[in-house]
């Protein structure tokens, strides 16, 4: 993981864009998802024993993930975090991301829009404050009913 920089500085130093997006859940939204697919049979096949072990980690993968940040998470090669609790939202805001990124012939502003910043932010945000911003961009469904 600490080699991991160096590779991708020499990478975009050569000239190569590098984009590295974290799509994020909380632990409750993943639950849900697992429980969706245990009981809807086109989803079934999504779902691995490995899946329902996972979240029993969930405290050790969060370690692994802010570790993974802390040592990876460079100016040449940032990591740009996707807060995932509502998946079309996200898969939007990230395509808004990256295509704001490039400049291309016929590029029409209007059209690519602005990430909402709620749901997209770097990587140091979420090593600081991960639950809360992730609980601020919750799937729209689950805002409502708490509120």
């Amino acid at each position: 993981m600490r080699e991991a920089p160096e590779l991708e500085r020499m990478l975009v130093r050569s000239g190569i864009r590098l984009y590295k997006y974290w799509f994020s859940v909380t632990q409750d939204e993943q639950r849900n998802r697992f429980d969706s697919r245990e009981s809807d049979p086109l989803k079934r096949w999504k779902l691995s024993p490995v899946d329902r072990a996972s979240l029993g980690k969930w405290g050790d993968y969060t370690e692994a993930k802010e570790a993974m940040f802390f040592y990876t998470d460079t100016a040449d090669a940032p990591w740009t975090i996707i807060k995932s609790n509502d998946k079309k939202r996200a898969r939007i805001a990230c395509m808004q991301h990256f295509l704001n990124s490039l400049e291309y012939p016929g590029k029409d502003a209007k059209i690519v829009g602005v990430p909402d910043p709620l749901i997209v932010g770097q990587a140091e945000h979420v090593l600081h404050q991960s639950e809360n911003l992730l609980e601020s961009s919750m799937h729209p469904k689950t805002r409502h009913a708490r509120t």
